[in-house]
């Protein structure tokens, strides 16, 4: 097994960078299609979200699955390669398991330990195994990542760390609507976030609360399920122009709501002196930033709230002892989990050659039994029995302690691949897939055809 993960995220690149590489959920099956496509990719999954795009994939060899994915994801974001590759980071093979844990905890989201991030990942699994683009290697890769991400939330206490960015934008829209649970909000869009933002708005208390989405049944669903109110897609400018707040979250391709049409449906309002605080939550921008010069608008989106987020605090993760606690709480299991798992892959992948040996040593004794038939060809059944179980017992224990002692060294954690050495000792054909040997440290970020690609810092996103 060897995956690799080439990715852009709120760690490595500006806001206006994701908003140019954001994919919706169609873009990202586009994207899993051609690189699965790839003469050095094997299996291909894509975890597309409002501040990560990142491409996981089994790489037959390094250096042709790193070109193929780069390539692929410039010709979907329309990003030249020129600008994209200085924002990418590339982990690979152990360190890529490291990062894909780490993400499903929440350890690398911009609203350090939120949990959204697991249903994302989900996601982007089930339309992998739909499209049958992951197989042998990838999939119980992200099925154990969920599952350690689910251990993440259950065993400790990082759900008290996360602030979501939804939180964090109330607290601003508090700055300018001092009565928020009387504010008339609407929220445009069904999906995870909005979801996520219907949910927190309830909490808060938020009496008056209208959800509008495109698809009307996605619309009422969320709404019955927090007794909100829903109106039609067709009247979404007069909603938002009539409200005091406003969250939106869509995967619309362009601006939902425009500053000039805006503008003009709060003066046919009547709202031409009401403050109005519009909360945009989507990558691309559900709202065009010209609302900003619309009297008594206030804005603010996603790269707005990360500043927020991130400000005393280096990794957006909260600040307080207790915060710090849970986090490193967090990822001492994903490194104890990517421990188990390593060793557990290391193990299964002795199997082939220890099955590959023991049929050797088969031979060689059909072999011999062979020999002595034609030199003793009179020799009584009983006795050739005899010969040949004893002859068997012989090869088994040569056998048995070198076979015991391997995997001892395999889940002992040793470097060494001793897999490899007993294949070349004894000469052995285990017809397992081929091995891409680890990346040399000087292309842990490979280049990109003839660009190179610089990895994530060890603290901020390669290792959780």
């Amino acid at each position: 097994m060897s995956v690799l993960v080439v990715g852009l995220s709120h760690r490595t690149a500006p806001m206006d960078l994701l908003e140019r590489a954001a994919l919706g959920p169609e873009g990202a099956r586009d994207l899993a299609s051609r690189v699965g496509a790839g003469e050095h990719v094997e299996e291909a999954l894509v975890l597309a979200t409002c501040n990560r795009l990142e491409v996981v994939v089994e790489a037959g060899t390094f250096h042709g699955a790193l070109t193929e994915v780069g390539e692929r994801m410039c010709e979907l974001t329309g990003i030249p390669r020129e600008q994209l590759n200085p924002h990418l980071y590339v982990h690979y093979d152990e360190r890529a398991v490291s990062h894909l844990f780490g993400v499903a905890c929440g350890l690398d989201s911009m609203a350090v330990g939120e949990s959204q991030i697991l249903g994302q990942l989900r996601d982007a699994l089930a339309s992998a195994q739909q499209d049958g683009r992951v197989g042998p290697v990838l999939n119980p890769l992200l099925q154990q990542a969920l599952r350690v991400g689910k251990r993440a939330h259950a065993e400790t206490t990082i759900d008290e760390v996360s602030r979501s960015l939804v939180s964090t934008g109330l607290d601003l829209a508090a700055t300018v609507l001092p009565d928020l649970a009387g504010a008339r909000t609407v929220v445009v869009g069904a999906g995870a976030m909005s979801g996520l933002a219907v949910a927190t708005l309830a909490r808060a208390g938020v009496r008056d609360l209208t959800v509008v989405n495109r698809t009307a049944a996605r619309a009422d669903r969320l709404a019955g399920e927090h007794g909100a109110g829903t109106g039609d897609w067709v009247d979404v400018l007069d909603l938002a122009a009539g409200a005091d707040l406003v969250v939106t979250c869509t995967g619309a391709v362009g601006h939902v709501l425009e500053a000039d049409a805006l503008q003009e449906a709060r003066a046919g309002a009547g709202r031409v002196d009401s403050p109005a605080v519009l909360l945009d939550l989507a990558l691309p921008r559900d709202v065009d930033p010209a609302v900003t010069g619309i009297d008594g608008v206030r804005l603010w989106a996603l790269a707005d709230l990360q500043r927020e987020m991130t400000s005393g605090s280096g990794d957006g993760a909260a600040s307080g002892s207790g915060d710090r606690v849970a986090v490193e709480a967090v990822r001492d299991l994903v490194t104890a989990e990517v421990a188990t798992y390593l060793t557990e892959r290391r193990a299964a992948r002795l199997g082939p050659t220890l099955a590959a040996l023991r049929a050797q040593a088969a031979r060689v004794v059909d072999q011999e039994m062979v020999r002595l038939d034609q030199r003793v060809p009179h020799l009584a059944q009983d006795e050739r029995a005899e010969v040949r179980r004893t002859v068997q017992r012989v090869v088994d224990k040569l056998l048995h302690t070198p076979s015991v002692r391997v995997k001892e060294l395999q889940h002992g954690g040793e470097p060494a691949d001793y897999g490899q050495a007993l294949r070349e000792l004894f000469d052995l054909d285990p017809a397992e897939p081929a091995v891409v040997r680890t990346a040399p440290p000087e292309v842990t970020a490979a280049p990109i055809s003839e660009a190179s690609l610089p990895s994530a810092p060890a603290d901020r996103g390669a290792r959780p």
